[in-house]
C-alpha cells in the first residue's frame, strides 16, 4: 500500500454559532475544494453550561446532510416533519436536509455539566440536493466497533473497517466515518480509494499521520491527506483518539449561504426567497 503523505496540519478554532454556542470549527466556510465532499466539521466539547444550553434553535437547511455524533451529554431535537428525539452519548444522527427542513438542536449536559461531541456537514450532489428529507439514527450499541491488532479499535458509523461495516447506508458520497482507539506504541493503516478525500481529526492523545514524518500531532488537530492506496497512523509513547472521515468529491460547483448549499447562486436566491416567503418546505 501507497500510504497517504499529509498535505496539511490546521488546529480548529474558536467560533460561536447558533444562540452563542461556544464550539471550536476544524473547518468550514472556506476553500471546500481542500475537503470535498465535506464541508464543514465542528467540535462542540464543553463543560461550561452557560455556554452551550442556549442551543441551536429553529433553523433550515437545504442542499446538505448534517451529520452528529455525541461523546457526553445529549442533544434534544425536532423538526418540521414531526420528528423528535435525543442523540445520547455514543449516538449518532444522519440527516439528509435535501430539499428542506427546519429544526432544533438543544445540547443538555451531563450530570458533571459536560457536553460534546461533532457536527460534520457533508454536501449532495446537484441531482440530490432536491430529495425528501430523511433521518438514518443510531444508539450506541447499534453502532459496531472493530477489534483490530494489537488493541486499536474503531468504531464503525459509516463505510467498513476489518470486516465491520457501520449501520448508514446509502449514502450517495460513499463516506467513511470512524471514531479510531490506538493504544501507544501501535500502528493502524486503513485503505482508502485513490481519489476519495481523507481526514483525521483527533480527539485524544497524539499520533504520528504520515509514513515518512514522525512529527506527533494531538487534540484539536485536523489533518488532510494527499492521495494514495490508504492511510497509516503511528502512537509512540502515549494512546491516541482521532475520528477518520473518507469520501468521494462531487468536484461540483458550491453556493453556499450559512445553513444553506446549492450550486448556484440563482439556487441560493430562490432558496432565501422560499423561506420568506414561507414556501421553503415542501411537503
Amino acid at each position: 500500500m501507497c500510504a497517504r503523505r499529509i498535505r496539511t496540519v490546521s488546529k480548529s478554532t474558536p467560533t460561536m454559532e447558533g444562540a452563542g454556542v461556544h464550539l471550536r470549527r476544524a473547518f468550514g466556510f472556506h476553500n471546500t475544494e481542500e475537503t470535498d465532499p465535506f464541508l464543514l466539521l465542528d467540535d462542540f466539547r464543553n463543560d461550561r453550561p452557560e455556554h452551550f444550553i442556549q442551543g441551536f434553535p429553529w433553523h433550515p437547511h437545504r442542499g446538505l446532510e448534517t451529520i452528529t455524533y455525541m461523546l457526553e451529554g445529549s442533544v434534544e431535537h425536532a423538526d418540521s416533519i414531526g420528528n423528535a428525539g435525543a442523540i445520547h452519548p455514543g449516538g449518532v444522527q444522519w440527516m439528509t436536509a435535501g430539499r428542506g427542513i427546519v429544526h432544533q438542536e438543544m445540547p443538555k449536559p451531563d450530570k458533571a455539566g459536560r457536553m460534546g461531541g461533532f457536527q460534520l456537514w457533508a454536501n449532495l450532489p446537484a441531482d440530490s440536493k432536491m430529495m425528501p428529507p430523511r433521518y438514518q439514527e443510531f444508539a450506541d450499541a447499534e453502532i459496531p466497533v472493530a477489534e483490530l491488532e494489537n488493541g486499536v479499535t474503531a468504531k464503525v458509523v459509516c463505510g467498513e473497517i476489518g470486516g465491520v461495516s457501520g449501520p448508514v447506508e446509502n449514502v450517495v458520497i460513499a463516506p467513511g466515518y470512524y471514531d479510531v482507539s490506538m493504544p501507544a506504541g501501535t500502528t493502524f493503516a486503513h485503505a482508502v480509494p485513490r481519489g476519495h478525500s481523507a481526514l483525521a481529526y483527533v480527539i485524544a492523545g497524539a499520533a504520528r499521520f504520515d509514513p515518512e514524518d514522525d512529527s506527533l500531532y494531538g487534540n484539536y488537530s485536523l489533518v488532510l491527506w494527499e492521495d494514495g492506496d490508504g492511510i497509516s497512523v503511528r502512537t509512540a509513547e502515549s494512546p491516541a483518539r482521532f475520528l477518520l472521515v473518507t469520501g468521494h468529491p462531487l468536484g461540483e460547483p458550491v453556493a453556499w449561504h450559512g445553513p444553506i448549499v446549492m450550486n448556484t447562486d440563482e439556487e441560493l436566491r430562490t432558496a432565501f426567497a422560499e423561506l420568506q416567503a414561507g414556501t421553503f418546505l415542501k411537503g
